[in-house]
């Protein structure tokens, strides 16, 4: 991977999955009120097939939130053009997907999943865009011969093809988040923050940023290139916006996260 400085305080934003239930009732008011906490961007999820992509980019553009990236499926095979349309009206130039727990059970299935995302690479490339990767937690725990899925992942994935690291899951599978980012140096553009005991994939259930069980400021100080820090909260038991305002508070006020009160 190539060198990369350190970035120790890229801009924050919200994952649009911890907020979907609240901006499913009320798009422009939940976006406002994301605004309001200090956010400066969004990653959509869920939010285009709900409203239409433009009027998704408006509510974005009239709460001053930036469209950092859209969590959407590949672009590949049948529809492929239907999702790439909807991101050129949307305005988001990376769209960001994994691939499926039982493709990380061999290096045979690796390299055939591989193949869909470098068709959508490919695809997105023809029109100026670009794909990310976001992992789970197999890529991390499966290894092959002393070899992680990740790595093998890596060698296989088109090099347009940037890196949106979720550091959490990451941990779950073993992986150091810190180290991982330092190794992906440029590639990793994105990262999703999120916190809680680190336990169970299955079963826990998410804190407010710095309450939980991740050294954040290690994570978000190693060297990469990171482009945004996207704090996603999910299974949570206390309320939403709450939370928001917590994990801004501690990732702006440490220096890590740059907000609207940087």
């Amino acid at each position: 991977m190539s060198a990369a400085t350190v970035r120790t305080a890229a801009p924050i934003a919200v994952m649009g999955y911890t907020i979907l239930e609240q901006a499913r009732a009320d798009l422009e008011g939940t976006f406002d009120r994301v605004a309001g906490i200090g956010y400066l961007g969004v990653e959509t999820y869920g939010l285009v097939e709900e409203y239409g992509p433009e009027r998704v980019r408006a509510a974005a553009d009239a709460a001053g939130l930036a469209i950092t990236s859209a969590h959407t499926p590949f672009p590949a095979g049948q529809g492929a053009d239907r999702l790439l349309d909807a991101a050129e009206a949307l305005g988001a130039d990376t769209l960001v997907w994994s691939m499926e727990r039982e493709e990380f059970d061999s290096p045979a299935a690796i390299a055939a999943g591989v193949l869909r995302v470098n068709e959508a690479a490919e695809r997105a490339a023809a029109r100026g865009l670009a794909i990310g990767y976001h992992n789970h937690f197999a890529e991390f725990a499966n290894t092959f011969d002393g070899r992680q899925a990740y790595d093998l992942l890596l060698e296989l994935l088109d090099p347009r093809v940037v890196i949106e690291l979720d550091a959490y899951w990451a941990r779950m599978g073993g992986a150091d988040p810190a180290e991982v980012l330092t190794r992906l140096g440029e590639r990793a553009r994105l990262v999703h923050i999120k916190d809680g005991p680190a336990v169970s994939y299955e079963d826990d259930v998410m804190v407010p940023i710095g309450a939980g069980a991740m050294d954040w400021e290690r994570i978000l100080t190693a060297p990469s290139g990171l482009r945004w820090h996207i704090v996603e909260l999910e299974r949570l038991a206390v309320d939403t916006f709450d939370a928001l305002e917590e994990s801004y508070r501690h990732l702006v006020g440490s220096g890590l996260s740059e907000g609207r009160t940087s």
